[in-house]
């Protein structure tokens, strides 16, 4: 499920801010990574489904390279997908809870606040 016009999509802003940023509100990005792209991930844990979701931030280096600090990334639209044990995330196709679209809307919500 992707979440257009969130008002973080297409925002360009230097790395730094968004690793601190991100990480405040709970996302990770691991070794998920090159010089050119970058990918932060919120883990919902659906305990009345026994079901696991990811919220996925993704960005792209418009200057530097990542992870330098003053590397400066753009947003792409966030998506939120659904974990299948061993083959891994679906985000399209997907039925997706209420709360958790809810929770993610939140979540984004908090981003965009922290971001300005």
């Amino acid at each position: 499920m992707k979440f257009e016009g969130t008002g973080i999509s297409n925002k360009e802003v230097e790395f730094a801010e968004v690793e601190h940023v991100l990480s405040e509100a709970g996302f990770v990005h691991a070794g998920q990574w090159d010089y050119e792209r970058v990918t932060f991930d919120y883990k919902f844990d659906d305990l009345v489904n026994d079901d696991i979701y990811y919220l996925r931030i993704q960005a792209f280096a418009v200057k530097g390279d990542i992870p330098s600090p003053s590397c400066v990334i753009k947003f792409l639209d966030p998506i939120l997908g659904k974990h299948y044990y061993p083959h891994g995330v679906e985000y399209a196709e997907e039925n997706f809870p209420k709360h958790i679209i809810e929770k993610s809307h939140k979540k984004l919500d908090q981003i965009e606040a922290l971001l300005k």
